[in-house]
């Protein structure tokens, strides 16, 4: 657990230079899951993005969901987005806020190949944009591989976006992480992601907390 920490700490040192120059953003984020009861689970989340390794605000998202379990290891949700966006204007200093609002619809099934474990995420979007109404499909397909003997594991995966008018490519997110369970229901993770766009990417460095209670 130290070592991770010495890791994330390392990490979270503030780049030099000016945040529209650096190819190198940081997220912080929080995923939480609450159990209603053996069926309903509420889904709550906060996204903290910045240009560079802090301060420099790129993405504020606010998420959460009504879910219901569907089995075993199957979920189906419903859920709403905030998303307060300050994106830079060309490459000048100045920025333009940006907010959207989303509906979005979801389904989550879960299996095992051995220890590894795969999980499959479809979601379908809503999305409210300064007055503009578009829709997005998005495809996730993370893995999971727990080290033996160990509350550390290493996880990664990839999630394809694609809009629903013209443009159909949107995006496409790799990642790579390696987490630790700290107690039950709680862990952390320190990963790396490539965000590909259609002519463009931009890596980001992601440190993320899970807590399910």
């Amino acid at each position: 657990m130290k070592k991770l920490l010495l890791i994330i700490s390392f990490m979270a040192i503030p780049f030099v230079g000016k945040s529209q120059d650096s190819y190198l953003g940081n997220w912080l984020i929080y995923i939480g899951s609450k159990q209603l009861n053996t069926k309903w689970n509420l889904h709550h989340e906060i996204q903290y993005r910045n240009y560079n390794a802090g301060g420099d605000l790129e993405q504020l998202l606010l998420r959460t969901g009504l879910g219901y379990k569907i089995g075993e290891k199957s979920n189906l949700l419903l859920g709403y987005g905030y998303i307060n966006s300050e994106n830079y204007i060309g490459i000048a200093d100045d920025k333009i806020t940006i907010e959207e609002h989303r509906i979005f619809q979801q389904f989550i099934t879960k299996n095992n190949i051995g220890s590894l474990s795969l999980q499959h995420r479809y979601r379908f979007e809503q999305r409210f944009v300064e007055g503009d109404f578009k829709t997005r499909f998005r495809y996730f397909l993370g893995i999971n591989l727990p080290f033996k003997d160990s509350k550390y594991y290493a996880s990664a995966y990839n999630e394809i976006f694609l809009n629903g008018e013209s443009n159909v490519f949107d995006r496409n997110r790799i990642y790579g992480g390696l987490g630790y369970k700290i107690k039950k229901g709680v862990k952390i993770e320190l990963g790396y992601m490539s965000q590909v766009f259609e002519s463009s990417s931009r890596d980001q460095i992601n440190i993320i907390t899970f807590v399910n209670f």
